[in-house]
């Protein structure tokens, strides 16, 4: 029986463990949104919600704490900096997990652990993205443009369409004939050489 058995193992010794929750927590806090495992990402979020609780006090004691936790000053100052601004009022809950389906190498159950007032934030950051890429494209469009000459269109004779059957018929029987007068050349010189 599991009763109060904590956690998850994750297939992981207790060192590999703890070194997996500090990098997830580490780029959770500098990405503000993560893709991972279901079970990973359940963990991950228990290990950064606390840091984050001891992040809300702000004093030298809990600074220190989450530095040897993540053992990443700058996501430390990330995360005293602006998301404790973000999350201030918030009574808990400062992570969301999303679940997205199976992975299609090994069907794993992938989700996105992100922090939840980082919407605006993400949806911002895309919105950019896309107005790059569209630029991009609109840029080699403009030189598509530029470096393809004008080309003028071909006419089209209904005439040699129609010709070139024959053509192909008359060139079977020049086939036909000379190898025909080759055929007699040949019998020609047998008869000479008999003679």
């Amino acid at each position: 029986m599991r009763h109060r058995v904590r956690g998850r193992k994750l297939s992981r010794t207790k060192s590999h463990r703890k070194a997996l929750l500090k990098a997830l927590a580490t780029s959770l806090f500098k990405h503000k949104r993560i893709k991972t495992t279901l079970a990973k990402a359940k963990e991950a979020r228990s290990f950064a919600e606390t840091l984050i609780t001891k992040a809300r006090r702000n004093s030298l004691h809990s600074r220190r704490q989450v530095i040897s936790a993540l053992q990443d000053k700058s996501a430390a100052n990330e995360l005293f900096g602006e998301i404790v601004q973000k999350v201030g009022d918030r009574p808990g809950g400062y992570t969301r997990v999303v679940k997205l389906g199976n992975r299609k190498g090994d069907a794993a159950d992938m989700a996105i652990l992100e922090l939840v007032d980082y919407n605006e934030v993400m949806r911002a950051k895309e919105e950019e993205k896309k107005e790059q890429k569209e630029v991009k494209k609109g840029k080699k469009k403009e030189k598509e443009k530029k470096e393809v000459p004008e080309v003028e269109e071909a006419k089209v004779i209904e005439k040699e369409a129609v010709e070139e059957k024959p053509r192909k018929k008359e060139r079977k029987k020049k086939k036909d004939e000379e190898s025909s007068d080759e055929k007699s050349k040949k019998k020609g010189r047998k008869k000479k050489k008999e003679e």
